[in-house]
């Protein structure tokens, strides 16, 4: 039942995110990643815990570029690499014991932090932010519909 909430999750994201890119103009912080958010939208801690890795991400692609050509392939393979240690970071050392609430804060996930970090240098904070809130909330309740509240 689960991996089925999860692939339906994702998908759904996908299309959401496709949908939002046309639309709007605007995208959700990447293809994949509404679905995944929508998977922890009861979890804030670790939505907290993404958002700070992916701001740490692009801060530090932000200086790299102050030295070197990034854009492009480059600038994502890097978002996503750096997003990766980050995280993975997160969930050995940084915040692996901090709890507040019975939640931990760590990120979603290695490659999320990176996908959303390279979408706030190509269309900015909050576009991103707000376009992803409102777009994992979609799914979030499309999912809730198709399984009865079950997710």
């Amino acid at each position: 039942m689960i991996e089925t909430v999860i692939q339906a999750a994702v998908g759904l994201g996908v299309i959401v995110s496709l949908i939002f890119s046309e639309l709007l103009g605007a995208s959700a912080g990447g293809i994949v990643v509404p679905g995944y958010l929508a998977l922890y939208l009861d979890k804030p801690m670790q939505i907290l815990g993404t958002l700070i890795v992916s701001l740490a991400t692009w801060g530090i692609i932000r200086v790299i570029s102050q030295f070197t050509l990034m854009f492009g392939k480059r600038r994502m393979v890097l978002s996503i690499l750096v997003g990766f240690i980050l995280g993975w970071t997160t969930r050995l050392l940084v915040f692996h014991n901090i709890t507040i609430y019975t939640y931990q804060m760590q990120s979603i996930g290695y490659i999320v932090p990176g996908l959303i970090a390279n979408w706030f240098e190509r269309q900015g904070f909050w576009k991103t932010v707000s376009t992803m809130g409102v777009a994992a909330i979609l799914v979030r309740l499309v999912l809730m519909v198709v399984f009865g509240g079950e997710v």
